[in-house]
Order: C-alpha cells, then sequence, then structure tokens
C-alpha cells in the first residue's frame, strides 16, 4: 500500500495559524457541565475558537461525553483542546493546575453581574446544563457565582448563547488590557503548538 504522502503546508496558512494561536488565552477556559445537547455544545466550541479559548472542560457525571460531528460548528474542536472529567476532584485539580479561579454560572442572590467579574485574571467559567443549570456540587466548589444581566421576560439564554456572551465580555476586558497583543505561550510551546496544527 503506497503511503499517503502529507501535502505541504502554504505560507499563508502557516502565518494564518501562527495568528490565531497567538491570540490563545490559555487562562481562559469553560467548564461544560453535563450539557446534553451535542449541538449546544458545538456550538460553544466555535465560540470558544472565536474568542481565542485554548482547551474547554467537559465535565459529565450523569451522562456520556457529547458525540460531536464533523460538520459545521462542531469542526471547530479540532482547534480547542478538550480535556475530560468524570468527577470534582479531577475537574478542580486541573483547574488549580492552570491557575484559574471556578466561577459558576447562577441566578442565586450571591451571584454577581457578569461585567463585575475581572475576567483579566486566569478563569474558568462552568455553564450549567439545559435543564437543571449548574449543580449544586459545583457552585459549592465554585469561587464565585455570574450571572448575565437580563432586560426581557423571558429570564434565561439558551446556554451556548450564554457562554458566547460571557466569551466576548472576557474578550473584551482582556483585548483592553492587551492581553491579545502578544502570545501567551512561551516560544517553545508556540513552536510546537504551530507543528501540531500545520498537520491538521
Amino acid at each position: 500500500m503506497t503511503e499517503q504522502l502529507q501535502k505541504p503546508i502554504t505560507a499563508e496558512r502557516l502565518t494564518r495559524i501562527s495568528q490565531v494561536l497567538s491570540f490563545r488565552q490559555p487562562d481562559l477556559t469553560l467548564v461544560l457541565a453535563n450539557i446534553h445537547d451535542p449541538h449546544n455544545v458545538s456550538a460553544i466550541y466555535r465560540s470558544c475558537d472565536a474568542f481565542g479559548v485554548d482547551e474547554v472542560q467537559l465535565y459529565y457525571t450523569d451522562t456520556e461525553f457529547p458525540e460531536l460531528g464533523n460538520k459545521s460548528s462542531a469542526s471547530a474542536r479540532k482547534w480547542v483542546r478538550t480535556r475530560r472529567h468524570r468527577d470534582l476532584t479531577s475537574l478542580k485539580a486541573h483547574i488549580a493546575s492552570k491557575g484559574c479561579r471556578l466561577l459558576a454560572t447562577s441566578c442565586s442572590p450571591q451571584a454577581k453581574p457578569l461585567e463585575q467579574w475581572d475576567l483579566t485574571l486566569p478563569t474558568a467559567v462552568i455553564m450549567g446544563n439545559e435543564h437543571g443549570g449548574v449543580d449544586a456540587e459545583l457552585i459549592e466548589a465554585a469561587d464565585g457565582e455570574l450571572y448575565i444581566p437580563m432586560y426581557g421576560m423571558i429570564q434565561s439564554f439558551n446556554v451556548s448563547v450564554a457562554a458566547a456572551i460571557i466569551l466576548a465580555e472576557a474578550c473584551r476586558q482582556r483585548k483592553l488590557a492587551g492581553m491579545y497583543d502578544a502570545p501567551r505561550f512561551s516560544p517553545e510551546e508556540l513552536e510546537q503548538r504551530i507543528n501540531e496544527w500545520s498537520n491538521r
């Protein structure tokens, strides 16, 4: 059998890969907690790629990890790393290793409006499932709670829309702070990631 040769990467594509990786924010992540609809998960991955999130946390304790297709927004997951967690211990250890605080989306009296949080700090935001929101054990484990202010009759967003709004606010704050102006990776890590992406 003849081995298939990899097509050489063009200079234009290499430039694009380098540019996108230079925008990646390794200290900003989302925790997708038991989100059942794979279309919502795929849409969230697309927003993560768009706003420079480097890695998504999949926290699934009451259902199987989502099966994501290879078309439309699902294709964004090849550009965003995935870390899977089956229990809270694993999730907390990984978030701590990234130096991130853990914030839960919530409508409790303790929750603060999204814009009052400093999202230039290393942060992981928990997005709850479509039916019950964030589980109580995750809220208890979080360092704080946030909500998105709303002014209509309907008092909830679709989870993928909520994720996009939160990431847009994080992007706004980080852009003002100059955090997209230079690569957040070390030169060695950046070179490694460029090589990885060039083979995709």
